[in-house]
């Protein structure tokens, strides 16, 4: 069946062409250049370093130097990378002959208007430090892992948020990313010779990527790779591929692991769910194909024999497949279905659990769903069976239980049943619970009362999104802080929320 026509979207289409760029960001090879820089200042010797950190030969045109400047100079004669070369005079014309490169720090337009056209005359790329008007390329701020190098940039808009960014960029590169780049590229011509083109090779890296980013290579490293390289030749014939469940969380892309990014960015073939947010796709592969899959209550849905047959159809011609859920896929996910039917085609699979909607809730609402004063056990329990409504064999008795956590996913046409069902089991009607939508996503609102008005909440809150219902006594350390004079509660959860006003608890 082709999924495609089932579920027609948009999200389905090819992916959207390269958005405007302000600057095209360029690595430039300076080994063996000349370099100018003119000025002796502290920024210049900034500048002047990381010239020198590629492997240029600086030329400094200053009379006099800073302090800094001075001991960069003298401390470098030792150093392995580039050189410099004092000028105690002005710039001149002359400077600029075969150079590849000018940086200039000037005190005024009129001096950085005349360095400008100098540079510009005899053909070399000029940069005034902090004068935009006169540069013709700029420098981002540097996450070194060399040779991974990452530089950011705002186009010169907000330097300190380029600086943010670098530091967050920074906690993801370790350190021993540094090692295995090297390792990457003192292997490379090996590996090409040992490893054929296409799938098998790019699998070797993939493997290679999926080391980096652990512990840093050991001796016999290098041996151990080389060795192993042939394997995936041998791989490639059989002709399969692998399917990787991808937990995708709640919403919020910036909730993803690290290794959930990995995968989608490795991945030849995606088939999401319905609920996976358009940020989350946006950090797929750019050439990744995209097909939705998806299964809503009360929507056309794909057959899960149907989703099934694709993952294994695609995996055996090669492709890596990611099947990606919202929320943590071991959880109402079906992911056991899937592994079982993956395994027995004989298809490698790998889990990469994700953020379960009720985790989000319980962050979003500053909540503990183990408070040791209300609750000593959690439990997740379906609100819908196969058939569309509450499954025929749970026991209600067991989750009336008062010292219980229990979060309903997928009640939401179902809450009715569940208030009725607790009530008659004996829970009290004045028992705390919490109906939330959508979490962490834009559309996200919260009602939190008691269950003896969740019928009507539930009405109220609507049933074309995704809820969970929480109940328990947990709960009610959200709706004591959240009550006003008036007796509403009203819940505040950031700028994206579009929070719901209800009756909280008297």
């Amino acid at each position: 069946m082709d999924v495609l026509q089932l579920l027609p979207s948009d999200r389905n289409a090819a992916p959207a062409r390269l958005a405007p760029l302000a600057k095209l960001p360029v690595f430039w090879a300076l080994e063996g250049k000349r370099a100018v820089v003119a000025g002796g200042s502290d920024a210049a010797a900034w500048k002047a370093e990381l010239l020198a950190a590629c492997g240029a030969e600086v030329h400094v045109y200053a009379e006099d130097l800073s302090e800094t400047f001075f001991h960069l100079i003298h401390q470098a004669s030792e150093s392995e990378n580039g050189c410099f070369v004092h000028h105690a005079h002005e710039w001149n014309a002359a400077a600029f002959d075969d150079a590849a490169i000018a940086i200039a720090d000037c005190e005024d337009d009129k001096a950085a208007d005349h360095f400008f056209a100098a540079a510009s005359a005899a053909g070399v790329p000029v940069n005034v430090i902090d004068k935009p008007r006169y540069c013709q390329f700029q420098f981002g701020s540097i996450v070194n892992r060399s040779p991974v190098v990452v530089a950011i940039s705002t186009d010169g808009a907000a330097p300190i948020l380029a600086q943010a960014i670098r530091r967050r960029i920074e906690t993801l590169l370790p350190l021993s990313l540094k090692s295995w780049a090297a390792l990457a590229h003192s292997i490379r011509d090996k590996v090409n010779a040992k490893v054929s083109p296409g799938a098998p090779r790019r699998a070797f890296w993939e493997t290679f990527v999926d080391r980096a980013f652990g512990a840093p290579p050991e001796t016999g490293t290098e041996f151990g790779l080389l060795s192993d390289a042939g394997r995936f030749n041998a791989t490639d014939k059989s002709g399969t591929g692998q399917v990787t469940l991808v937990g995708a969380g709640p919403g919020d892309a910036e909730l993803l692991t690290l290794k959930a990014v990995r995968a989608l960015q490795a991945a030849d073939v995606i088939l999401f769910d319905d609920l996976v947010s358009d940020e989350v796709l946006e950090l797929a592969r750019r050439e990744a194909k995209r097909l939705l899959v998806g299964k809503r209550g009360g929507r056309t849905s794909c057959k899960q024999e149907d989703i099934n047959a694709m993952m294994i159809s695609l995996a055996k011609a090669g492709k890596r497949v990611v099947r990606l859920k919202s929320g943590d896929p071991m959880i109402f996910g079906r992911a056991g279905e899937e592994i079982a039917c993956l395994e027995q085609e004989g298809i490698s699979v790998d889990v990469v659990p994700g953020i379960t909607a009720a985790s989000a809730m319980a962050a979003r609402l500053g909540v503990s769903l183990t408070h040791r004063d209300h609750a000593q056990a959690v439990r997740f329990v379906t609100g819908h069976s196969r058939l569309g409504r509450l499954p025929a064999d749970l026991d209600w008795q067991n989750l009336a239980e008062p010292r219980t956590t229990t979060v309903f996913y997928m009640g939401g046409r179902t809450a009715s049943q569940i208030h009725d069902q607790l009530l008659a089991a004996g829970m009290d009607m004045k028992t705390p619970a919490v109906i939330m939508r959508a979490v962490t996503r834009s559309n996200e609102a919260c009602w939190l009362g008691a269950i003896d008005d969740l019928p009507k909440a539930m009405e109220e809150i609507g049933f074309d999104e995704p809820v969970l219902i929480g109940i328990g006594h947990v709960f009610a350390v959200a709706t004591s802080s959240l009550k006003t004079e008036s007796g509403i509660s009203e819940l505040q959860l950031g700028p994206k929320c579009s929070p719901l006003q209800k009756r909280g608890l008297r």
